[in-house]
C-alpha cells in the first residue's frame, strides 16, 4: 500500500502546516509527532491502520515540510496548530495520538477543543507529569539550553544519544534520529525545548481539566513516576508499557506499537459508541 501524498497543506497565521491523509472510516486517527522529527516516523502506523480508519498525519510547524516563520515556539502554539488542523479539515470522531512533544500538543488540543475528540493516546510522555525538576536538575537544564543556543547541532546529537537513545538501540534508528536532531531548525528547537522543560505547571492545570481518559503507551527504557497522574489526571488514565530501547517505538518496534494502539483504539471506540453511532 502506498502512503498518501504529502503535498497538502493548510495555513495558520500565514504559516504552512503540511499534512497527509489516507484511508476511510471511523474514527479518524490524528497522529502528532514529537520534537525535531516529522510525520514520516508514523509510516508504519499509516500502512497498518489505513485499511480500517481515516488517518491524518501532520508536520508540526518548524518540522518537516511545514513552515518555520514563527516567533513563539511553545507547546501552547503547537496545540493551537492541532486544533486548526481539526477545524480546517472538519475532522469528526477524532482519536488524538501524540508522541513526546506531540502528546503535550494534543493535551492542549483536547482541553481547548473537545467537541470532535473521542479519545486520547499519548506515547512515551507524561512519565513525570506535572512535576518540576529538582533544583539541581534545573541548573543542568539551564546549562543544556545555553549549550543548545551556542552549538545547536552537536548539543542536539548529545541530547538524543544520552536521553532518547541507548547503546541497545539499533544503529540505523540511532543514525536516523541523530541526523534529524542535528538538522532541526535551531530557533524552533531552542524555543520548543525551553517550553517543554518549563511546562510542568501548565501541564498540571490541563491534566485537571482534561475531559478524556488518558491512555498512555510508555517505553520501558526509562522508568515512569506514576504518582502525579494519580493526583492530577482527573478523568483517569491507563498505562500500557512497551519494551523499547529508545524514545521512538513507532520506528523501533512498530508491530508491537501497532498492536497496542489497536487494543487501545478498541477500548476507546467501545466507550465512544454512542457518539460514533449518533453522528
Amino acid at each position: 500500500m502506498l502512503l498518501a501524498d504529502t503535498s497538502m497543506s493548510i495555513q495558520r497565521d500565514h504559516l504552512t502546516i503540511d499534512y497527509a491523509e489516507s484511508g476511510q472510516g471511523k474514527p479518524t486517527l490524528l497522529f502528532i509527532h514529537g520534537a525535531f522529527i516529522d510525520k514520516s516516523y508514523w509510516d508504519s502506523q499509516v500502512r497498518y491502520f489505513s485499511e480500517q480508519y481515516h488517518i491524518v498525519t501532520i508536520d508540526l510547524p518548524g518540522h518537516g515540510k511545514s513552515g518555520k516563520n514563527r516567533d513563539a515556539w511553545t507547546v501552547e502554539e503547537f496545540g493551537k496548530d492541532v486544533v486548526e488542523v481539526i477545524r480546517q479539515l472538519n475532522l469528526k470522531d477524532v482519536i488524538l495520538i501524540g508522541h513526546s512533544l506531540g502528546a503535550a500538543a494534543i493535551l492542549e488540543a483536547a482541553v481547548a477543543y473537545p467537541q470532535p475528540i473521542r479519545g486520547f493516546i499519548g506515547i512515551d510522555m507524561f512519565k513525570n507529569a506535572a512535576t518540576p525538576f529538582p533544583e539541581e536538575i534545573q541548573a543542568q537544564v539551564h546549562t543544556l539550553l545555553d549549550n543548545f543556543r551556542k552549538d545547536f547541532a552537536n548539543t542536539s546529537e548529545s541530547y538524543a544519544r544520552l536521553v532518547l537513545l541507548t547503546e541497545a538501540t539499533d544503529s540505523e534508528i540511532t543514525r536516523r534520529v541523530v541526523k534529524d536532531y542535528r538538522n532541526a531548525d535551531p530557533n524552533m528547537g531552542v524555543g520548543a525545548l525551553t517550553s517543554v522543560f518549563n511546562y510542568w505547571e501548565r501541564e498540571r492545570t490541563l491534566l485537571q481539566q482534561m475531559p478524556f481518559k488518558m491512555y498512555l503507551i510508555l517505553c520501558d527504557y526509562l522508568p515512569t513516576h506514576e504518582e502525579p497522574l494519580k493526583v492530577y489526571a482527573k478523568s483517569g488514565y491507563e498505562i500500557t508499557p512497551i519494551h523499547a530501547s529508545s524514545h521512538f517505538p513507532m520506528i523501533e518496534v512498530p508491530n508491537e506499537l501497532n498492536t497496542l494502539l489497536q487494543q487501545t483504539i478498541d477500548k476507546i471506540m467501545k466507550n465512544a459508541q454512542p457518539y460514533l453511532h449518533s453522528r
